[in-house]
């Protein structure tokens, strides 16, 4: 082999290389923006159960005590910081699913005017959780995947960012607000 092909065959490696690290390095920062999209998203659902809860709450249809622990529980989720967000939403959930649960109470709020459209809201407002939860935690994971094979960390295609971490709350479907037959 001359030189100037040894000299070519490098040169080529070199741009594949070069490309393929590029690539590598796309792939992460869409994963990333992915990431942000998703928690936008999954914020703006909890947000809105709250808010809904909220609604529920303060529309004069449940009991004063149901009304006062389901305020309080909707109240604290949206003004929970960050290290007690997770927390406060299960703990909304939680709420949710007890004052949901009572012994025909879908019947008795569908009959008060306004009521069965704040359970059809609240329905769909939860439901917006559940998926938004599941979105998210499934980026989280592809991004951590990403982000620890060994080319991102040889070369911190990923920069100075922090591994993304999961969103974890109760939001069991199990006795969610899905009609009772």
């Amino acid at each position: 082999m001359s030189t100037v092909t040894i000299i070519l065959v490098v040169g080529v490696v070199v741009v594949l290389t070069a490309v393929y690290i590029s690539w590598r390095a796309g792939r992460l920062d869409r994963l990333h923006i992915r990431l942000e999209l998703a928690r936008e998203a999954l914020d703006a659902a909890l947000v809105r159960r709250a808010a809904v809860a909220m609604d529920l709450a303060s529309s004069r249809i449940l009991d004063p005590a149901t009304s006062l622990v389901l305020a309080a529980a909707a109240h604290e989720a949206r003004t929970a910081g960050l290290d007690e967000r997770e927390h406060a939403e299960s703990d909304l959930s939680r709420t949710l699913r007890a004052v949901m649960d009572q012994e025909r109470f879908r019947e008795r709020l569908a009959e008060a005017p306004g009521g069965k459209e704040l359970v059809e809201e609240l329905d769909t407002a939860v439901t917006k959780v559940i998926y938004s939860r599941r979105f998210y935690n499934n980026a989280v994971g592809v991004t951590r995947h990403a982000q620890r094979r060994w080319l991102a960390r040889t070369l911190r295609l990923a920069g100075h960012t922090e591994y993304p971490s999961y969103f974890e709350i109760d939001d069991a479907e199990g006795i969610s607000l899905t009609p009772q037959p």
